[in-house]
């Protein structure tokens, strides 16, 4: 099966980046099958989706620059998130190159923009509307709604970004305090809703998955004994 041909409906846009001079051979996104991609969504290029992940509505993940990306097992990209790159401009992770790297267990919430080169440790939580380009998260931060992480800084474990922030220098990366407990909870409570909806969803969508993960009813049967 195509990775449009999923049957009826609004159907995720799986493909390949198209070729360019910076970008000349096509690769496709690789989806595991117990991840759900959303109606309206779009996955292009090399894409790697791991384990249970959650992708809603309206999310925009697009290696057809900045390339590639990699997203951990239990993640969940929340409506309306876009993931982007800049061309030759990388993090490394155990020795290998990535535009973007997102762990296990984060959650970026709604209208969120991750752009690379960026990495993003397990169970970070990014707020909505907040915007992390040319940074480093570690593990189990928090970066609150309408705040932006950038300039090349490394915001160290469990740290806590306000509001609003504009952290854009080390020495205010530093100066974070760390994530309250009540915020720490919050971010583990989104945590278990979502690692909930992959399953959920592909029930409620059909009993079969095509190559793109999104799930459909297979009707052959039927068909074949009218």
């Amino acid at each position: 099966m195509k990775h449009n041909d999923c049957g009826d409906g609004f159907q995720p846009f799986v493909s390949p980046n198209p070729k360019t001079t910076f970008n000349p051979i096509q690769i496709s996104p690789t989806i595991d099958q117990s991840s759900f991609l959303s109606p309206f969504t779009s996955v292009i290029g090399d894409v790697r989706i791991q384990e249970n992940v959650y992708v809603a509505p309206l999310v925009s993940i697009r290696a057809d620059e900045g390339t590639p990306f990699y997203i951990g097992s239990d993640t969940n990209l929340q409506d309306g998130v876009i993931l982007h790159g800049l061309t030759n401009q990388f993090v490394k992770v155990d020795g290998r190159k990535y535009s973007i790297y997102i762990d296990n267990e984060v959650s970026v919430a709604h209208g969120a923009l991750v752009h690379g080169p960026c990495f993003i440790g397990e169970k970070v939580f990014v707020g909505f509307k907040a915007i992390v380009y040319n940074a480093t998260v570690e593990k189990g931060s928090f970066i609150s709604y309408n705040a932006v992480v950038t300039n090349g800084v490394r915001i160290r474990k469990n740290r806590f970004v306000p509001p609003g922030a504009y952290i854009d220098s080390q020495k205010k990366a530093d100066a974070l305090s760390r994530v309250p407990t009540d915020v720490k909870e919050f971010a583990r409570g989104v945590q278990e809703v979502n690692q909930e909806f992959p399953a959920a969803y592909h029930l409620l969508f059909g009993d079969s998955r095509c190559s793109c993960g999104l799930a459909y009813n297979n009707n052959s049967s039927e068909e074949e004994s009218d």
